[in-house]
């Protein structure tokens, strides 16, 4: 094969197309482009590190392409590149791989650094992806425009979205990691991604995101016609630096750079299905029962038991529900994740085995890595030398854990990987789990352990902050830590997804505060907000399904006032544009209640699933905020049938309002059903449901309506004409 050196190469997908090439000393992207209205050159280059640290002393690297095996082949680029090797100079490979795993959407990046030397060395922070882009304006000379989007994490925000635009001196930093305390007067962690488009007719741009569930962050600023940005881990509070073993490697987290057009929904509704596609497990999105209908436990809390989740579980039966959901409390005590005997004598396999025979799956609530005091056999004790070293901190000797959270043990140190590899096992095994919902501060991001894989704590920088059970640690190590931790946890997930290949992963961590690519490559679905009243569920709701697919994002349904069916079901629907899980106690439902969400579950079933799984969706309001109207759009293209959600607010004289739809053929006839019968059933051309707007009148505030839109046939259409 001729050399690639000095010669561009292009890759991509139907939608995004990069130009590569490999120069003499590191490769880089000379041009981003869409299919329709964008472009960009790229002044940006791969940087390749320039030293590493041998015996605690610096070591000047310098690279060389390696032609031979650097290939191309339109779906796939690796340029490799060696260290030059000379006296005392390690040896090294690094390999730049682009590659497209669609025929649509964007294109992955992943550096990998590899030792062959016999020595071990220390990395500096290598970047995931860099540009400089001369793409600074729009096409009538407007600055473009920036966005990003918060995690729902404990509550949404007041803003949850951020849009801005990027003049000259622009500067902005989004963070993200496994698990974000709420910090006064401290930016919000983000959904790792970030949007960037021209506000004019096409509403061209292009997107880039991280596949990492660790500390991670996305930076961009503006100067002059330059735009640049930078993805990757999070060099703060620094300073970075993780270890290379002999023959080891290390790999940067994947990123991923795509082009779109349409706006925010345009991008959202190419990354939606690629997440499916290319993300998300197969076997999982073959279901068609996917996204299910969960009842959950803890409306009950913590006094969860075994008559209370029988009760649930027939009831659940009997309202239609295709999974039951034991919370938090049915164990022994945290880190000690057995079933205790005196809430359930019969253990959870028998509830597993009653939620099988009545055709419901079931799952349990586990946070397997916390430890507390439990001194039974297999439990993690905090006391345990054994344990001790595997936990992020010390604890004192008048330490004890909350009801539910204990302290963190570091998975990314291999015996304390292999032990919660071999618990979870355990779990999925001896209960007979159709899914697993992991929640709290799993995931360690900071560690003062000094023989783990990760770097040392520089005892200068280290800050802990004790909270909920567990200490949460900052130092410079802490991107190292939370690094390596995410390895494992990820390992854990995949050894355990073999095994049970139809096995259900909940991503929970407080909320939505794993909410993340990497997360949707090893789970199935999300909490995404720790606040479950019905304007939190959208708001939350709103936010994240910018990014991800809608059937991923669960919204739990609490108690909350209902004087009337109406109210009654605005609470069910604000829960029912995503996954749905109810989570109070059914069985205290008035009759007619019941009834009503019966019939809700089923029309979620029949009629929403389809359109949740595989159609476009428009954010057609404004984000909620409780006193307005606000609204979500689902339209399937290839089905010819949509929905829209109407939600009015508070106002009292607001009675009615008008979306604008999106999506649909201007001159086609669109048949509308108005499910609650607020309004007669009618027909409307496409165009004016685009242009003046779908009309819903509701009598009452903190109501709802579905509209179901179905394209009428061509010939059907031209008799109403005629």
């Amino acid at each position: 094969m001729p050399s690639l050196a000095g010669k561009p190469v292009t890759l991509g997908t139907r939608d995004t197309r990069l130009t590569l090439v490999a120069g003499a000393h590191g490769p880089r992207i000379i041009g981003l482009a869409g299919t329709d209205g964008f472009s960009s050159g790229n002044e940006g280059e791969e940087v390749l590190p320039a030293t590493v640290w041998i015996d605690e002393k610096p070591v000047a690297v310098s690279w060389t392409l390696d032609g031979k095996r650097t290939v191309a082949d339109g779906r796939r680029v690796e340029f490799v590149y060696v260290s030059v090797t000379g006296s005392g100079a390690p040896k090294l490979t690094a390999r730049s791989v682009w590659q497209a795993r669609a025929g649509f959407g964007p294109v992955e990046h992943t550096i990998t650094v590899e030792s062959t030397d016999s020595r071990e060395m220390w990395l500096p922070m290598i970047d995931s992806l860099s540009l400089k882009l001369d793409h600074a304006t729009g096409a009538d000379g407007q600055p473009l425009r920036h966005f990003s989007v918060e995690k729902g994490a404990d509550t949404p925000s007041a803003e949850g979205t951020h849009e801005s635009a990027i003049g000259d001196g622009f500067q902005w930093t989004g963070r993200s990691s496994t698990y974000a305390r709420p910090t006064p007067n401290t930016a919000r962690e983000i959904v790792p991604f970030e949007i960037v488009y021209d506000p004019g007719a096409k509403q061209a741009g292009w997107y880039a995101g991280l596949e990492f569930s660790g500390r991670v962050r996305i930076g961009m600023d503006r100067a002059g016609g330059r735009l640049t940005t930078v993805l990757g881990l999070n060099p703060e509070p620094g300073p970075y630096r993780t270890r290379l073993v002999p023959g080891g490697s290390f790999v940067t987290p994947t990123v991923f750079l795509g082009a779109f057009v349409g706006g925010l929904d345009g991008a959202g509704n190419q990354l939606r299905p690629w997440v499916r596609a290319v993300l998300g497990n197969p076997i999982t999105w073959k279901d068609p029962k996917y996204p299910l209908t969960n009842n959950n436990s803890w409306g009950s809390g913590m006094a969860v038991d075994e008559a209370l989740s029988l009760r649930m579980l027939h009831d659940s039966k009997e309202l239609g529900l295709e999974m039951f959901h034991i919370d938090a409390g049915w164990f022994r005590a945290v880190g000690d994740w057995v079933p205790d005997p005196k809430k359930f004598p019969h253990g959870l396999a028998a509830i597993a085995d009653e939620a099988h025979a009545l055709g419901l799956r079931f799952g349990i609530w586990t946070d397997w890595t916390q430890a507390a005091l439990s001194t039974e056999p297999g439990a993690l004790n905090v006391h345990d030398p054994k344990v001790r070293d595997w936990m992020v901190a010390d604890v004192g000797p008048d330490w004890k854990p909350e009801e539910f959270k204990g302290q963190t043990i570091d998975i990314g140190d291999p015996p304390a990987e292999q032990w919660a590899a071999a618990e979870v096992k355990r779990i999925l095994d001896t209960n007979h789990l159709d899914m697993l919902e992991h929640d709290g501060y799993l995931v360690a991001k900071g560690c003062m352990r000094t023989d783990h894989p990760h770097a040392a704590p520089i005892e200068s920088t280290v800050k802990i902050t004790h909270d909920w059970g567990s200490d949460f640690i900052s130092a410079n190590n802490s991107t190292d830590v939370s690094y390596h931790a995410v390895r494992a946890y990820y390992r854990i997930y995949e050894h355990a997804r073999r095994e049970h290949p139809g096995l259900l992963f909940e991503i929970c961590n407080d909320g939505g505060r794993m909410v993340d690519f990497g997360s949707a490559a090893h789970g199935d679905y999300f909490s995404i907000t720790d606040t479950y009243d019905p304007l939190s569920n959208r708001r939350a709701f709103y936010d994240t399904s910018f990014a991800m697919p809608a059937a991923m994002l669960e919204s739990y349904v609490e108690k909350w006032p209902t004087p009337s069916l109406d109210n009654f079901r605005y609470m069910l629907r604000s829960g029912m544009m995503g996954w749905l899980t109810i989570m109070l106690d059914t069985t205290a439902w008035s009759g007619e209640q019941h009834d009503a969400a019966k019939r809700e579950i089923v029309l979620y079933q029949q009629r929403l699933r389809p359109l949740i799984r595989d159609a476009e969706l428009f954010h057609i309001s404004a984000r909620p905020d409780g006193v307005h109207w606000d609204g979500m759009e689902y339209w399937d293209p290839a089905r010819g049938t949509g929905a829209v959600f109407a939600f009015r607010g508070s106002i009292a004289d607001e009675a009615e309002h008008r979306y604008k739809l999106a999506g649909l053929k201007g001159e086609a006839l669109y048949a509308l059903h108005f499910e609650d019968g607020s309004q007669a059933n009618r027909e409307a051309t496409g165009g004016e449901l685009m242009g003046d707007g779908l009309r819903v009148r509701l009598e009452h505030p903190l109501s709802s309506e579905i509209v179901f839109l179905t394209e009428v046939p061509l010939k059907a259409a031209q008799q109403v004409k005629e």
